[in-house]
């Protein structure tokens, strides 16, 4: 099966999840992602858990997670090393670094001056600020990230009287690779018609800072700040709460969005249906402003609604009434999830030592044949293959 990327190079110098997961995007699709690693490893083979308590740099789950199908090539920081380095970059399509300027200038890494030596290259640089401006060299994090864009202040409870809270799955990192990899992509079709690559400078601020959802136009035209709510959107005023028990103690999130008429009336038939409308069938409520006064007689029987119900026909026939609802899942419950085991998405993959761990598969699917994750290489597994086969 000939996969996307087969045939590009790319040469990853990257050592946090943003521009770690970018490179696991082309490598899971065929592109050669060749990994430089100093003699101990990157930070990321660092940080557990780990597998089988095992804690070694070959055995980090977070490794795991950002660094399938690449290739691991160990190289010392002298000259010999960066001389190899060199010459790998020099036969690459693409260059992926995450440093910040300052540690680009300690590691001998010029971007301009490499695109410039090298006319094909597509360097990709991944940080926290950007390569300019006066917080270039700052560090940074995902919480970091998060904060400074302006998300985390609408991530959180109703209750204000405690701090933002940061989401699971370093989201700020997340967004960054998103903006990488589609900044990567346009950069090679660009090269296509030109024949000359170019830097593409990503930051993580900026990636954050573009994607504050309703927070932004909010600001921008009535200056309305708007208000973190648990479990549903950040709004300049608080709206009814979306979470609700149902009989075997699983929450489901549904969003009653009073004026959609449409909604209203598939809602009011379902509750009919069970049994429990009482009087939200009749015509006055077809009013939205009586609907409005009412609201916390509706929220009560809704609570009621769903507390006579399990989950499972909740979230079934809440979708057979057209109505957006579904079941809060915790990880572990998202493994076994029918319709992602339909689709095939989690999959087994071979390690080294002969054992399978299950991974994640692609985020997107081609109709000519897509790749899945090849097994997280070991520390400098293909440093001899590579660097004396290329």
């Amino acid at each position: 099966m000939e996969l996307i990327f087969n045939g590009l190079v790319v040469v990853e110098i990257a050592d946090d999840p943003g521009g770690e997961y970018t490179g696991k995007l082309f490598a899971d699709q065929g592109a050669t992602v060749i990994k430089i690693e100093p003699g101990d490893g990157v930070s990321s083979r660092h940080i557990g858990p780990w597998a089988g308590d095992t804690e070694d740099p070959d055995h980090s789950l977070n490794f795991w997670t950002y660094n399938t199908s690449k290739r691991s090539v160990v190289l010392t920081d002298d000259d010999e090393g960066r001389a190899r380095r060199a010459e790998l970059i020099a036969t690459a399509d693409v260059l992926l670094t995450t440093g910040r300027p300052v540690d680009l200038a300690e590691a001998g890494l010029d971007l301009e001056d490499l695109c410039a030596r090298h006319e094909k290259l597509v360097a990709v640089s991944v940080s926290p600020f950007g390569l300019t401006g006066p917080w270039a060299n700052y560090l940074s994090s995902d919480l970091v990230g998060l904060a400074a864009g302006g998300l985390l202040n609408s991530c959180g409870y109703d209750d204000h009287t405690i701090p933002p809270i940061r989401p699971g799955g370093n989201q700020a990192y997340m967004t960054a690779a998103s903006f990488a990899f589609c900044g990567a992509l346009l950069a090679l079709i660009e090269r296509q018609g030109t024949g000359r690559g170019q830097l593409v400078d990503v930051s993580m601020h900026e990636s954050v800072a573009v994607t504050g959802e309703l927070a932004n136009p909010y600001w921008f035209y009535p200056k309305a700040i708007v208000q973190r709510q648990t479990c549903r959107h950040a709004q300049p005023t608080l709206t009814q709460p979306a979470l609700f028990q149902c009989a075997d103690g699983v929450w489901v999130y549904f969003a009653l969005i009073l004026a959609d008429q449409f909604a209203w009336k598939a809602l009011t038939s379902w509750m009919d249906e069970v049994g429990v409308a009482a009087d939200l069938v009749d015509e006055a409520y077809l009013s939205l402003a009586h609907r409005q006064e009412n609201f916390p007689h509706i929220q009560g029987l809704l609570e009621a609604f769903f507390l006579i119900q399990d989950s499972d026909t909740i979230y079934r026939d809440g979708q057979r009434w057209g109505l957006p609802i579904g079941p809060l899942r915790a990880p572990e419950e998202v493994l076994r999830d029918e319709h992602l085991a339909a689709r095939e998405f989690f999959v087994p993959v071979e390690m080294a030592d002969g054992s399978t761990a299950t991974f994640p598969g692609a985020p997107f699917r081609f109709s000519g044949g897509f790749g899945n994750p090849i097994r997280p290489p070991l520390l400098g597994e293909h440093t001899e293959e590579v660097l004396t086969h290329g």
